[in-house]
């Protein structure tokens, strides 16, 4: 998004334009890095210029891993960064992403850094990729850090893959169920319908009740799409509040078996991001502040927001984990450690990895628990609209043979 801005620069004197940025506060701190201290700043309607926001998540998600990973290696081993990029560039298929990537090297070019040419594009490079960048040019090391942000970016894409892949089939026979639920209704049950009429026989209290549902089906299907598409809308709006997502938020880590996995998902993405940054000279109130902004839970960026302030005062970051309750002893216990030991960067990137491992373990068994379930509550319904189908027709069969 675009803001336009009004400030004073470092001379005190007036100053306004306009910033791309994802949010109010990267919009800031963008300004704040090159010396401009911000009296306003208002959001412009319709403002995705310097192809930043030409670039969908799904294909940032796909092209960015690929990108880093061959941009690390080409300048770990010696070659310019003007050259790597206009590399990649050549190498890229027409389309938004090679724009970015024109892009990014016209800046360089031009003689900006290549952690402000990226600032160009917040929608596709976001701060920690930024940060870490930045990081690795003041240090001299920018083939590590490309390097590990490689590695970082790689190992989120492939816990929202494994996460992907695992919901895939469970969801498959949801809809599959729900597919041949309504064939039966809306079809099936029609045909036997005609035979019962002609049969003039009582119908049990089951095949009546499916016989009730398949007419309001047939009947009312318009209102039901409606009613359907209306929640969710409604959904999705609510969804986009602060209270709704937080409502979501609370409920999914509070929720038996799937909290845990929610909690162990988020604290990992958290542990990742912060260890990266601080493993790459980032500071802790700059790399807390992106560890929050890139927290998926709104409850846990709440947990990272009191951190900022427990460091803010003076005060170690397991106290604020502990506090809140959302974080485990035993990962408030490593931080703890890794503070005493200076080491604070590489303990919170190998309880990333444990956790990781253990909730891709726990991931696994709750598929492969949930899979069966699935299938044996289908082969239920199933079962039981045929029977409650054909049950007329084996008591008219057993009131003629007894009548025989």
């Amino acid at each position: 998004m675009k803001y336009a801005y009004e400030g004073l620069d470092r001379s005190g004197g007036a100053t306004r334009g306009t910033v791309e940025a994802s949010g109010e506060h990267e919009a800031q701190d963008a300004l704040r890095g090159r010396g401009i201290f911000v009296t306003r700043l208002t959001a412009q309607e319709g403002g995705g210029g310097g192809g930043g926001g030409s670039m969908s998540g799904g294909a940032r998600s796909r092209e960015l891993p690929h990108f880093l990973r061959q941009f690390s290696v080409l300048v770990g081993t010696g070659t310019p960064v003007v050259e790597a990029l206009g590399a990649l560039e050549r190498q890229t298929a027409e389309g938004a992403w090679r724009d970015v990537l024109s892009d990014v090297r016209k800046r360089v070019e031009e003689g900006s850094q290549l952690s402000e040419a990226m600032q160009a594009h917040p929608r596709v490079f976001d701060g920690v990729v930024r940060s870490l960048v930045a990081a690795g040019e003041a240090g001299g090391r920018l083939g590590d850090m490309l390097e590990e942000l490689a590695e970082l970016v790689r190992q989120q894409q492939k816990i929202r893959s494994n996460l992907l892949g695992a919901l895939v089939y469970p969801s498959l026979l949801v809809v599959i169920s729900v597919g041949v639920m309504g064939v039966m209704l809306g079809f099936v049950l029609p045909r036997f319908e005609v035979i019962f009429q002609t049969l003039d026989t009582p119908l049990p209290a089951t095949t009546r009740l499916l016989m009730d549902l398949s007419v309001i089906v047939r009947e009312r299907w318009m209102w039901m799409v409606g009613i359907g598409a209306a929640v969710v809308v409604g959904g999705v709006v609510w969804l986009r509040t602060p209270g709704g997502r937080r409502a979501v938020d609370t409920a999914m880590v509070h929720l038996p078996t799937v909290g845990k996995i929610v909690r162990g998902l988020a604290t990992a993405r958290i542990c990742r991001v912060l260890g990266v940054l601080l493993e790459g000279r980032v500071a802790m109130l700059d790399a807390l502040k992106l560890a929050r902004d890139s927290a998926g839970n709104s409850l846990y960026r709440e947990v990272v927001e009191r951190a900022e302030r427990h460091v803010t005062r003076g005060e170690p970051v397991s106290s604020a984990l502990r506090e809140s309750g959302l974080v485990s002893d035993t990962v408030c216990e490593a931080v703890r450690s890794g503070e005493r030991t200076g080491r604070l960067g590489a303990v919170l990137t190998a309880v990333a990895d444990y956790l990781d491992e253990d909730n891709e373990v726990v991931v696994r068994t709750l598929t492969s628990i949930l899979e069966p379930v699935i299938l044996l509550t289908l082969g239920l319904i199933v079962a039981f609209m045929a029977v409650s189908m054909f049950l007329p027709l084996f008591d008219l069969t057993a009131a003629a043979k007894g009548g025989g």
